[in-house]
């Protein structure tokens, strides 16, 4: 019988679909969890929250299906009036706040760091740090692209307000997911 090697970390776990059913619920709620790690910038609309080390985590660790399935159902869940995003909001008035590009973003990067694991990235701290800045820089885009639309501010503005306050952290988190994950690999082979 011809067996195939699990592409992602869920696939590994036993009782894969289940596990991987539950695991998209968990991360959906440790993102909306991690929403409420809130630090507040000075003249700045969007903070910095424990979110996208979350959504990058459970694309890696879920591939791109279940994955960006995680994301939606974290949106959704907020959406419908659960304080999941950042300070404890809620509601589809959040998706025309400055923040609502990365909101957005998130699905997008739980995609782009799912297939880069499917792809193996996922085992190894240089390409998992590699995989997760791919996942920042895509949240990047789509968080400038909603400051943009949502505020009115230029380009330049933008992306001095959204992108250069968050690199340091967002190095730090593709930093831990960098050792996470090849760890959480390495525990699952010793099983």
């Amino acid at each position: 019988m011809l067996t195939v090697a699990p592409t992602v970390l869920a696939a590994r776990l036993p009782y894969a679909r289940v596990t991987t059913a539950l695991l998209v619920v968990a991360f959906a709620v440790l993102t909306g969890l991690s929403a409420q790690w809130v630090i507040y910038l000075p003249g700045n609309p969007v903070p910095i929250t424990g979110q996208t080390l979350m959504v990058l985590l459970g694309g890696a660790t879920l591939g791109v299906r279940a994955g960006v399935t995680s994301s939606v159902l974290y949106l959704a869940m907020g959406a419908a009036g659960l304080p999941f995003f950042a300070g404890g909001e809620s509601g589809l008035d959040t998706f025309t706040a400055p923040s609502a590009g990365y909101l957005v973003g998130f699905v997008a990067a739980s995609a782009v760091v799912g297939r880069l694991a499917e792809r193996k990235a996922d085992r190894a701290f240089s390409t998992m740090l590699v995989a997760f800045l791919a996942g920042s820089a895509v949240i990047y885009v789509f968080g400038v692209a909603g400051l943009v639309l949502t505020t009115g501010m230029d380009l330049t503005a933008a992306v001095s307000t959204g992108v250069y306050p968050f690199v340091i952290g967002d190095l730090i988190k593709a930093g831990a997911a960098g050792v996470l994950t090849p760890t959480a690999w390495k525990l699952a082979k010793t099983r």
